[in-house]
This record gives C-alpha cells, sequence and structure tokens, in this order.
C-alpha cells in the first residue's frame, strides 16, 4: 500500500477521534482512528464525504431506509455547515446519479448562472483590460445564481424516499449544537483573514473578537444558518429562489460597499437545474461516464484516458518516470482542446462527439513521444466538426476549493456529485449563515483575443465553464463499479484520471489509488506533488524537455469501487473526510 504524508495521517486520525467523540459518535471514532488511511469495508451501503460529520449523517439517513439522494441531501447540508469554505446552498453542484431501478445514468446541472444583466465586459476595467483576480472575486460581481439547493430539491423529488423536513433535520440540529473546529477550517481562516474578515458577517462567525480564527477544538455554532434550514426544511427551495432568504441574497450582493453585483431576485426565480445527456467515454472494458458541459470535466477526463488507451498502461509502474511523463503529455493535448473549445453548451456549439472520436484521438496520441516532452503550450486539435467560426482559447483561473462525494444505498443506487462555490470561501460573502459564490469569476475575464470571441466568456444566463468531474464508472454489463471525484479547480481532472488508471489499469484498492501522488500537466508546467515520490522525478523530467514545479496538490478525491463481495470505499488523506458504511 502506498502512503503518503504520515504526519498528515496521524493528526488526521487524531483530529477525527476528537470530533467523533465530542459528538457522541465514539464507536465510529475508535473504529476510524484503527483504520486511517485504509479503504473501508461494508456490505450494505457507504458514504465517502469530505468530513467525518458529514459521513456519519448520510449514514444515519441510510440506516433510516433512506436512498442514496435522501442521503446526499443531508451530506451537502452538513457540509455547508462543517466545509463552508468549500460548498453550499449559496452554490452550485454537478450530480451524476445511476438508478438501478430503471438501469438507467442520469446527469443533473445545477450549475450557477450569469445574471441576466451581465455583459461580456462584467471583468474588464474602464480601460478594457481585465481585472485582477481578487479584485474581481471579493464582493458582489462575482456572485452567480445558485444552484446546489434546487438541484437537490429536484434530486430529492425524482428518487427520495424520506421526508424533505426529516433530511434537513440533522443539519438544523448541528448548526444549533455546533461542531468543533478541525485544523482543515482553522488553517484555511487564518489564511484567509485578510479576505474573509472583511465581510462584517463572516468576521463576528468565523474570527474571535480579537480577530484570531476560531481555534481548533473550539465549539462553533450557527444559530442563523439554522433557522435558514428551518425555513428550507418547512417550504423547501422557495424561501430561497422566490421569499426571504433570496431577497437578503440578493440585498448583499448588489449592496457591497466596493463590488457590489447584478444578481436580482428575477435571476433567482428563474433558476432552472437542467438534464443533461451524460458524456461516457469506452476505456478498457469499462464506460467511464460524468457530467457534460458546461462542465469540461468528462469530455477532458475522456480525452486523456482515450490518449492513453493506446499504451499499455498495466504493464507500467505508477510513479515510475514513464508513466509520469505519458501522464503530464495527455494533459497538455487534451487542456489545449478544453481551452478552446468547451463552454456552456446552450450558448456555444461544442464538437462533444468529435473530440472524444477514436479517430481523432488517435491521431492527437501520435504527437506523444515518450522520450521527449512536447512543447507547451500545445495548439489545439481539429476535431471532426461542422462549425467554421474561429475562437480564442480561455484564459480562466480556477482555485482549488469544492467538495466532493459518493453513496451507494441498499439497492445499489450511486450517487456521484461534486459541489462548490468556487475559491476557498466564494466571493467572501456571507448571508443567511452561509456563503455565497464567486463562480463568475470561473468565466473568460477577457471576451475575445485577436477578433475571436473566447467560448466561455460572460454572456447573461450563461453557466461558466466547470472542471467538477463527478464519474461513475460502467462495467461491460452497464452496471456501476465506481464512483468518485475531487476537488481542486482544473487540476480535478488530472486527480480523477490518475485515480481511474490506477483503479482500472492496476486494479489497486481504491485507498491505494486516492493515495497516490498527482502529477498534472495543464498545457503549461507538469506539476509534481511535493513531500512525494514524484519529487524525486524533477531533473529527470526537466531533462526530457519539461518545465517542472514541485508543489502541494491537496486533492478531496471521495470513492467507492463497488465488487462482488461488496462496498470498497476511500477517503483522501490529504483532507479530513471519510469513507464508512454498513
Amino acid at each position: 500500500m502506498v502512503r503518503l504524508h504520515p504526519s498528515v495521517m496521524l493528526g488526521r486520525a487524531t483530529v477525527l477521534a476528537a470530533t467523533l467523540c465530542a459528538t457522541g459518535i465514539a464507536g465510529l471514532a475508535a473504529r476510524d482512528v484503527a483504520h486511517a488511511g485504509e479503504s473501508v469495508r461494508a456490505e450494505r451501503f457507504m458514504v465517502a464525504a469530505a468530513h467525518p460529520l458529514a459521513t456519519e449523517a448520510g449514514l444515519a439517513i441510510l440506516r433510516q431506509g433512506g436512498s442514496a439522494i435522501d442521503a446526499m441531501v443531508t451530506v451537502q447540508l452538513t457540509l455547508n455547515l462543517v466545509e463552508p469554505q468549500s460548498s453550499g446552498i449559496g452554490g452550485g453542484a454537478f450530480l451524476v446519479y445511476y438508478d438501478a431501478d430503471e438501469a438507467a445514468l442520469t446527469t443533473l446541472d445545477g450549475r450557477e448562472t450569469a445574471p441576466m444583466a451581465a455583459t461580456p465586459a462584467l471583468f474588464l476595467d474602464d480601460a478594457g483590460e481585465p481585472l485582477r483576480f481578487f479584485d474581481a472575486v471579493i464582493g458582489g460581481r462575482s456572485v452567480g445564481t445558485p444552484g446546489t439547493l434546487r438541484l437537490l430539491e429536484v434530486a430529492h423529488r425524482r428518487w427520495g424516499h424520506l421526508a424533505w423536513a426529516d433530511l434537513v433535520a440533522p443539519a438544523i440540529t448541528l448548526a444549533d449544537e455546533g461542531f468543533l473546529v478541525g485544523q482543515r477550517l482553522h488553517d484555511a481562516l487564518a489564511a484567509d483573514l485578510d479576505r474573509l474578515g472583511k465581510d462584517p458577517t463572516a468576521r463576528a462567525h468565523f474570527y474571535t473578537e480579537d480577530g484570531a480564527p476560531r481555534p481548533v477544538g473550539s465549539r462553533l455554532v450557527n444559530p442563523v444558518f439554522a433557522d435558514t434550514l428551518r425555513q428550507i426544511g418547512a417550504h423547501g427551495s422557495a424561501p430561497f429562489y422566490e421569499g426571504a432568504i433570496g431577497a437578503a441574497v440578493v440585498d448583499a450582493v448588489q449592496s457591497h460597499p466596493t463590488n457590489p453585483g447584478l444578481l436580482t431576485t428575477e435571476d433567482l426565480s428563474a433558476y432552472a437545474v437542467k438534464e443533461r445527456p451524460p458524456v461516457c467515454v469506452a476505456y478498457r472494458a469499462y464506460q467511464v461516464c460524468g457530467m457534460g458541459p458546461p462542465s469540461s470535466g468528462a469530455l477532458t477526463v475522456g480525452q486523456m484516458l482515450g490518449l492513453l488507451s493506446g499504451f499499455d498502461l498495466g504493464g507500467m509502474v505508477p510513479n515510475a518516470l514513464g508513466t509520469v511523463h505519458l501522464l503530464a503529455e495527455v494533459g497538455k493535448i487534451a487542456f489545449a482542446d478544453r481551452g478552446l473549445y468547451m463552454a456552456d453548451s446552450d450558448f456555444v456549439d461544442i464538437p462533444v462527439q468529435g473530440l472524444v472520436d477514436p479517430l481523432y484521438i488517435a491521431g492527437r496520441a501520435g504527437l506523444i513521444d515518450t522520450t521527449s516532452a512536447l512543447p507547451t503550450p500545445v495548439p489545439a486539435g481539429t476535431p471532426p466538426w461542422n462549425e467554421t467560426r474561429q475562437r480564442a482559447p480561455d484564459e480562466s483561473l480556477e482555485l482549488p476549493s469544492t467538495s466532493h462525494f459518493s453513496i451507494v444505498d441498499v439497492d445499489g443506487n450511486v450517487v456521484s456529485i461534486t459541489t462548490t462555490i468556487e475559491s476557498r470561501f466564494g466571493a467572501r460573502l456571507m448571508v443567511g449563515g452561509f456563503l455565497l459564490n464567486n463562480e463568475l469569476t470561473d468565466f473568460s475575464f477577457r471576451p475575445e483575443r485577436d477578433g475571436k470571441p473566447v467560448a466561455n466568456r460572460v454572456e447573461p444566463g450563461k453557466r461558466p465553464r466547470s472542471s467538477m468531474s463527478p464519474t461513475i464508472v460502467l462495467d461491460a454489463a452497464e452496471q456501476p463499479v465506481l464512483a468518485v471525484g475531487s476537488p481542486g479547480g482544473s487540476r480535478i481532472i488530472g486527480y480523477v484520471t490518475r485515480t481511474l488508471v490506477a483503479v482500472l489499469d492496476w486494479n489497486m484498492d481504491i485507498q491505494d489509488a486516492i493515495d497516490l501522488p498527482h502529477v498534472i500537466n495543464r498545457n503549461g508546467t507538469t506539476d509534481l506533488e511535493a513531500g512525494t515520490p514524484l519529487a524525486d522525478l524533477q531533473t529527470t523530467l526537466e531533462a526530457l524537455g519539461h518545465t517542472v514545479r514541485v508543489r502541494a496538490l491537496t486533492s478531496g478525491l471521495h470513492g467507492i469501487r463497488i465488487t462482488p463481495g461488496g462496498l470498497v470505499g476511500g477517503a483522501d488523506p490529504r483532507r479530513e473526510g471519510m469513507a464508512s458504511g454498513d
């Protein structure tokens, strides 16, 4: 078993034990400490999420006879409370869902939308130049119409078993009673004081009177969020999209003192979750399925897997030079196409089939030399397509926040959902006890270059391109065998691809696959995870022509493998998550 960051693993086990014992879940705490960093096995159902309290909340719903979708609602609302920096009802999400009764895969798009008053010049200054990133992020300008809560409601109406109010209740109780601040939240608060601390509401909630981040082990209550949840529990999403909660959101966005935004109550009331066709790509004996545009995740993961399919990965060593070089090269090629072609398909024609066409992929794979690195940036290819208009490549920046969780219920239904408020703490605006997203900064700040439009430019009602890659893998009999995904900005794509290769090509245990050190190239530098064996390859990779950067690559992979012998779950040791089941 590959073991990374032993000090992190020990710290994670200690924090989990303290957190769980403090909430009366001592048996689970003891079990998790005994197996911290190892895969978890279960026979009936399982949850793998980014915080132990969220995992346990989801399990409690499954134990009551709830479906995977029921558990999803409770897990998300709990994460909103205990991992507020990453996701919540102020943001958006993509759901990939396998319905065992129908033997069908559905993908729901709960991505945020640009306000109807937005224009392509939203992030340009008076001289027509792009704003600096955080000048755009902090405040109301970056806030898109949130979609997460409506996605939860739509999915529950279709596939839920338990009453909606019963799914909201656990998060209300936790918000009233509080939870213990962990190291990860404390560190995030400390690092963001100069930004998050500028919002008076957020400062009062997350920091002490003298301006220090809430200390590790202190109890953090959120009665304001509890009141918000009481309204949602009683009336569904209506108070958010058509009532007092939404009105407060709009007021916070429009009244920001230095960077007001354009969101209106009409934008909220018009918001709709969209069912999109899944994007499924054949890889070895499997179908790897995920979310299509406006997510670039499934297409870019699919391209990378297609480029890899001509190589005998099963005979390669995971951390060897040749393997790392190959993963970096396919990343360059796939991200070149991503930057030019991918955006919201409701606004831009996208060659979805062409980008994963086997002949096109084979031609692009011919660019790869196993003995030398392609110079970057690699130009985009020309997939089969009837579009003749020229486009300019995107330059948008996606920061590594977000959260992912996977659920399998007793009936074999599978949830793979990635959820976000974009960057850490989103727009740094807190209202109703939750944080608002800065998702609009996932659009290209520059709408055109050299007279050519950027596909991912701002347009009214448009959904910004995402890299979120919630994935479900089906076997030859079209039965689910794996659910996985990760946070991490545009690096999500590389994290998920490497995990898929580890499981499908190397037949690795899901936890071992998640533990593997990361390598990703997004058509620029080859990034290697610091503190891992891959960092030792820097010199030899540079000799092949790579520009190498060794850095922290903090994924948050959470996956469940479905086997004939039961469920096997894994949680990323780089964060504080946990997989558990019965």
